[in-house]
């Protein structure tokens, strides 16, 4: 299928995604307003550019933390969440898990409930106006430590906000082992807060069962590194735990995948494993959920039926009742049959 034929299939199925930063779904008007408030002054095009040119995913991390201290005032959260409401019209995402991540903003003295109470006011005006629906797992973060953690959860428990679904563990796996926050985890499941873990980005297969085992995560974020491991492949397939694989990002932070047609996510498709597609960081990776399904179906030799199972495949794998998943499953198999009946030139592969 041609790539504009290809863009306006995926355009209209709806979608959902699960593995996302809100705070890296951000425009670069937003960067040029927080930058010049913080700094007084405008940002050139070389020092934008430097903002993005990073080669692995420790420059990669760095250049997120840094962004984020350019968002001042508490406030900020709304025109964070106004381009985050564009990227899901823009993408017809219809249902959507991301990841916030509060720690470098806690530092600033922000307030956890103010913050919380502004995300909770953007997602009900998505959902007023667009009919799209946001839910939050909060990022724990490895990057800052056990403790910053354990008080992250602690505040998640403390608001008690329907928002938030669950907390997640991000940051560099190779500095912050998933076992070195197994009792954090363990409380969020004790008080019924859903479980994931970014593992399997860097690390071989230690770190996913790690997380799996320790954590009792539910989800792992990225999760390539199985491909190595073809007993652990198995044990993936046979127990259909779902990866939230993001393929750009892989490819951008150039550590295990160097080259997009090297990307395994089609390998561990094959073998079974329950894989879905997503895009991490859209404005840090230069990616659309759109051009990622694009990207895997031209690169990596998924057939459309396939790319319609993957597109099932996030709504079957999030944290929502069997029925709503069923009736999104439905939605977009009405998609699919409408646009190729309006497209009869259109070969479903």
């Amino acid at each position: 299928m041609k790539k504009s034929d290809f863009y306006s299939l995926l355009t209209a199925l709806p979608k959902a995604e699960l593995h996302i930063h809100e705070e890296a779904v951000l425009s670069r008007s937003t960067i040029k307003k927080v930058y010049k408030r913080s700094f007084n002054k405008d940002i050139t095009s070389e020092e934008y550019d430097q903002l993005f040119a990073y080669t692995d995913l420790a420059g990669f991390l760095d250049s997120f933390i840094k962004i984020q201290k350019f968002f001042t005032n508490v406030e900020d959260m709304e025109l964070l969440f106004k381009d985050f409401s564009d990227y899901l019209e823009k993408n017809n995402i219809v249902y959507c898990e991301t990841f916030i991540s509060p720690t470098s903003h806690l530092k600033k003295g922000w307030d956890f409930s103010k913050m919380i109470s502004l995300i909770s006011k953007s997602i009900s005006k998505i959902k007023k106006e667009k009919g799209r629906t946001v839910k939050i797992i909060i990022d724990v973060s490895r990057s800052f430590g056990l403790e910053n953690a354990m008080n992250n959860l602690d505040l998640v428990l403390k608001e008690n906000s329907p928002d938030i679904i669950g907390i997640g563990l991000g940051g560099n796996e190779a500095t912050g082992p998933a076992k070195d926050y197994e009792k954090v985890f363990v409380k969020a499941k004790e008080k019924g807060l859903h479980v994931v873990a970014h593992a399997g980005e860097i690390c071989e297969s230690w770190s996913m069962k790690d997380s799996i085992n320790l954590l009792k995560a539910e989800r792992i974020g990225h999760g390539i590194t199985a491909i190595n491991d073809s007993d652990f492949l198995k044990e993936l397939a046979e127990n259909k735990i779902c990866l939230e694989v993001c393929p750009t990002s892989n490819v951008f932070t150039n550590t295990i995948v160097k080259s997009f047609d090297q990307h395994p996510v089609k390998k561990l498709y094959d073998a079974g494993v329950n894989v879905t597609i997503n895009t991490d960081d859209p404005t840090f990776f230069k990616v659309s959920l759109i051009d990622e399904y694009w990207n895997v179906y031209k690169e990596l030799g998924f057939t459309l039926k396939e790319i319609k199972d993957l597109v099932k495949n996030s709504f079957r794998n999030s944290f929502i009742s069997d029925s709503a998943k069923k009736k999104y499953c439905s939605s977009v198999d009405k998609a699919w049959k409408e646009w190729f009946q309006d497209h009869p030139d259109a070969k479903e592969e």
